[in-house]
């Protein structure tokens, strides 16, 4: 007997000792791809992106724009890869927005976008500073926000603790960046006298230059003593305000006059230029005054490619372990936001509805071709998905709603090959002869639908398959489904040749023989086979009962295309994420006090808090939330 790709494929496999240990293999590969691939919410999607700032103090936002950003927005435009550019002028600085093409290096883009600028230094107008660039990812987004609040504590206090704290977050592995928002920070103000002053013949420009002096540290050179070489350092920062009082500011006549002569020194905080309350709501379990309290937030994001469930564990745990000895017991850290949190629920979600969709093609084989047949079939979808979760992981991406969306779908598709070669199987098996060697069957039906079956395969991936090359954002954010579904297409292929029959062998040996035992099996059809017949009996014979079909089918693909447009369903590309947080925010008008602001923000806030559903709530004045 000549055999196909298919039949030569079974027939090496079928008896070999190696298909046990491919299918143990793949299983535990498709195992450790499920643990060591990241978690997250969204596909990793690479959009280099960069503000450009440069300083020009005294200048107008007309002069700003004329002399700074114009110019540089023609030399940014000049290098390759370059898709959009904003730019902002305001009176003193230039923003220049550069983002490149979906997709490219990012490193790359940026040297190319700091080569250009630096060739043209010459170029900078007098007054300006060099420009500073600042790159900006997908992963600049924080996962995780932790809020320091107390009822009793400062904002000023909780800032200092917040600093410290920040420090221990970013020793935690492949955190990448954290920012604090709100509190007010440490400052040294200098009120100067102007009575004093003017007794002393002294003005503004006299004290700030000996400030800028004393405020200095500089290394003086080397000095060898005893065979060792000593480093010499002269002056230090002001580290209290008596530091600043003992300055002396030199005059004309060479008096001495000191600073704390002529002004009050003053260590305390900055004046306020934004607030941040944390308040919490009618279902908060937490214990703890209804009123808001001062709070500082401080916002973790993650390194690209890494695991964000694992990142937001280590921080936490990091946390915890401080809380009382860096974090007094009087001051509480609230998680206001943990992406970490909803990737592993989101995660665990699509890997448990991917569960349910394997038992539920398992139940429907079983009803359809038979409890053996089912489990055959059971055999292979667990090695087909273990494989293309491995493909996953050796590509880089990782497991997000995307990902497992793609396994789902893939699901519906991915059985199709072991069906039609089990199905194959059992009606060969119910034709043999006795004296036909059960192996020789099994062979003999996998290699009659082989080519039927790869040329159905492939013509699926052949539909599928283009997405992965659509450009623009939605490319690489959809790429997974078309990958994922091609993957796990030619390894049900391979899987439906190569494991199908070998477990055809072990579980389908008592299907019977209905060939051997005479005509009296032949007549014999189970309900679902009568009930097909049945139906479309009337169709192919009687065009009245068609037409009508036809009729109803028209008006039922009608009906539902009808629904978009009276708005009944909504169209997305995706589904609706269901987020545990949301945001308000207030944009006032030009000149309006912070003051002002907070309070049209509390009343709001003051709403918000009746919710039955609201857990807890910030407010952010003045500066942007995390």
């Amino acid at each position: 007997m000549k055999l196909g790709f298919a039949g030569r494929l079974a027939a090496a496999f079928t008896n070999s000792k190696l298909t046990p240990l491919l299918i143990v293999a793949s299983l535990i590969l498709g195992l450790v791809a499920v643990m060591r691939t990241p978690r997250e919410e969204e596909p990793q999607i690479i959009v280099p992106m960069a503000d450009v700032l440069v300083q020009m103090p005294g200048a107008t936002a007309k002069d700003v724009e004329q002399r700074v950003t114009v110019p540089m927005e023609k030399l940014i435009w000049e290098i390759p890869g370059v898709e959009y550019v904003y730019s902002t002028s305001s009176p003193g600085q230039s923003m220049v927005v550069v983002r490149f093409l979906v997709g490219q290096d990012q490193e790359r883009a940026f040297v190319r976008l700091r080569e250009k600028l630096q060739s043209h230094y010459d170029n900078i107008p007098p007054g300006a500073s060099t420009p500073t660039i600042k790159p900006h990812s997908i992963d600049d987004v924080p996962i995780l926000a932790l809020t320091l609040h107390s009822p009793t504590v400062s904002s000023s206090v909780l800032r200092q603790l917040a600093v410290r704290l920040e420090r221990e977050i970013k020793s935690v592995p492949s955190v990448s960046e954290s920012l604090i928002i709100g509190g007010r920070k440490r400052e040294l103000r200098v009120v100067l006298s102007r009575g004093a002053m003017q007794a002393r013949q002294l003005d503004v420009g006299d004290v700030l230059g000996a400030l800028q002096a004393a405020n200095n540290r500089s290394d003086a050179g080397l000095i060898a003593q005893d065979n060792n070489e000593l480093s010499i350092r002269t002056g230090d920062f002001f580290r209290s305000a008596a530091d600043v009082e003992r300055v002396v500011i030199p005059t004309s006549d060479g008096k001495q006059i000191y600073v704390r002569d002529i002004a009050t020194v003053v260590d305390g905080a900055e004046e306020p230029t934004n607030y941040v309350f944390f308040g919490r709501g009618p279902a908060s379990e937490s214990e703890g005054s209804d009123a808001l309290e001062s709070a500082v937030t401080i916002s973790v994001a993650k390194r690209q490619g890494v695991n964000a469930v694992e990142v937001v564990h280590n921080v936490l745990a990091k946390v915890e372990r401080l809380k009382g000895t860096l974090i007094p017991s009087e001051v509480e850290v609230s998680v206001t936001r943990n992406y970490g949190e909803t990737a592993a629920e989101k995660s665990s979600e699509l890997l448990f509805h991917m569960g349910i969709a394997v038992v539920s093609v398992t139940i429907l084989i079983a009803l359809v071709l038979g409890r053996r047949e089912a489990l055959v079939v059971v055999v292979a979808i667990p090695v087909t998905l273990a494989l293309t979760l491995l493909v996953f992981y050796l590509l880089g991406y990782t497991l997000n709603r995307i990902t497992l969306f793609a396994l789902i779908f893939s699901i519906g598709i991915l059985v199709d090959d072991a069906i039609v070669v089990v199905e194959n199987i059992v009606r060969h098996l119910g034709m043999r002869e006795d004296d036909e060697p059960i192996l020789t069957t099994i062979i003999r039906a996998v290699d009659e639908v082989g080519n039927p079956t790869i040329l159905a395969t492939f013509t699926v991936i052949a539909a599928i398959l283009p997405l992965a090359f659509v450009g623009g954002l939605m490319g690489p954010y959809m790429r997974p489904i078309p990958v994922g579904a091609s993957a796990a297409m030619i390894f049900s292929l391979l899987i439906a040749f190569i494991v199908t029959p070998w477990a055809g062998v072990r579980l389908l040996a008592k299907v019977k023989n209905t060939h051997a035992h005479g005509h009296e099996g032949e007549d014999k059809e189970d309900v679902l086979t009568r009930l097909y017949r049945r139906i479309m009996d009337p169709l192919l014979h009687k065009p009245a009962v068609r037409w009508v079909f036809f009729g109803a089918m028209g008006l039922l693909l009608a009906g539902s295309m009808a629904l978009v447009g009276i708005k009944a369903v909504t169209v997305k590309m995706l589904p609706f994420d269901n987020k545990n947080e949301f945001q308000v925010i207030v944009d006032m008008p030009t000149g309006t006090t912070l003051e002002q602001t907070a309070a049209v923000a509390r009343t709001l806030a003051d709403y918000g808090s009746k919710i039955p559903e609201v857990k807890d709530y910030q407010i952010y004045i003045g500066t942007a939330s995390p």
